[in-house]
C-alpha cells in the first residue's frame, strides 16, 4: 500500500509541474499527456485490486470475530451458553432490574446420578445426554429473555427476569416433564428408571447489594435440598 500512495503522489506531482508548464507557454504534448492517463489509470487498476483485497481481508477477520465469539459464550458440546456468558449476564440483568424494580428468578440443576450414568454406559453416551438434557431445557424455555446455561459438568442453569416465584415454578415443573418425557434409560438413577434432573430455584427483586454469586447460592442451596428430599423435583428457597 505503501508504494501504491507513493506512486500516487509521484503522478500528482509530474501532472501539477506539467499543468504550470502548460501555464508558462510551453507547447501541449499529445503523448506526455497519454503517459499521465494511462500512468494514473493503471493506478487505479492498482488500487482496486488492493481494495478488493482488503474487503475480503476484513469479511474473514468479521467471521474470524464472530467464530470467537461462539467459542467464548457457548458451551462446546451441548450448544447452549456457557458458565461465562451467564456471569456475564448476571451483572447485566441485575443492574437493568435493580432500577425497573422487577425481579429475577434463577434455577439451577443437575442430572441426577449422573456418575452413575457415565459407569454404566459410558462417557460417549453420557455426552449424548447431556446435549439431550441441554437441548430439553433450552426448548422449555418460551419468553426471548429466558435462556439456558451449561453451568459445568451435568450442572445447567436457568435465568428468568421479569420472572416471580410462581413463573419459575411453573417452568421448573415443565422442564422436570419434558426430560422424564424423553424416557432416557438409566438402570443405576435411584430415583427412577429414567434419566432425570433436580432444580433448586430462588427469585428475588434485584439491588445495589445483591451480585450474581448471591442468586446462584441460593439457587444450589435449593438444588441441594431436592437432592436431600429424594431427587426428580423442584425446590424453592426464599432470599
Amino acid at each position: 500500500m505503501k508504494d501504491i500512495f507513493e506512486e500516487e503522489q509521484r503522478i500528482h506531482d509530474e501532472a501539477i509541474i506539467y499543468l504550470i508548464k502548460l501555464q508558462q507557454g510551453e507547447e501541449f504534448d499529445i503523448e506526455k499527456f497519454h503517459l499521465l492517463i494511462n500512468e494514473y489509470r493503471r493506478l487505479l487498476k492498482q488500487l482496486r485490486r488492493v481494495t478488493k483485497i482488503s474487503d475480503r481481508a476484513t469479511g474473514t477477520l468479521n467471521d474470524s470475530k464472530h467464530d470467537l465469539l461462539d467459542k467464548v459464550h457457548f458451551d462446546a458440546l451441548t450448544g447452549i451458553y456457557n458458565r461465562r456468558f451467564m456471569e456475564d449476564s448476571l451483572k447485566r440483568i441485575i443492574k437493568s432490574l435493580s432500577r425497573s424494580g422487577d425481579i429475577l428468578s434463577v434455577l439451577m440443576m443437575d442430572v441426577d446420578f449422573f456418575k452413575k450414568y457415565n459407569d454404566t454406559y459410558g462417557h460417549s453416551e453420557g455426552d449424548e445426554c447431556l446435549k439431550t438434557i441441554a437441548e430439553t431445557i433450552k426448548n422449555s424455555l418460551s419468553r426471548a429473555n429466558d435462556f439456558a446455561v451449561r453451568y459445568g459438568g451435568e450442572e445447567f442453569a436457568v435465568l428468568l427476569p421479569g420472572t416471580d416465584r410462581v413463573g419459575a415454578e411453573y417452568v421448573a415443573q415443565k422442564i422436570l416433564e419434558n426430560v422424564r418425557a424423553k424416557k432416557i434409560p438409566h438402570e443405576k438413577n435411584d430415583a427412577s428408571e429414567f434419566v432425570t434432573i433436580s432444580i433448586g430455584i430462588t427469585s428475588h427483586t434485584p439491588d445495589n447489594s445483591l451480585e450474581g454469586n448471591d442468586y446462584i447460592r441460593k439457587a444450589d442451596k435449593a438444588l441441594y435440598q431436592s437432592k436431600q428430599n429424594g431427587r426428580n423435583q423442584y425446590t424453592f428457597i426464599e432470599f
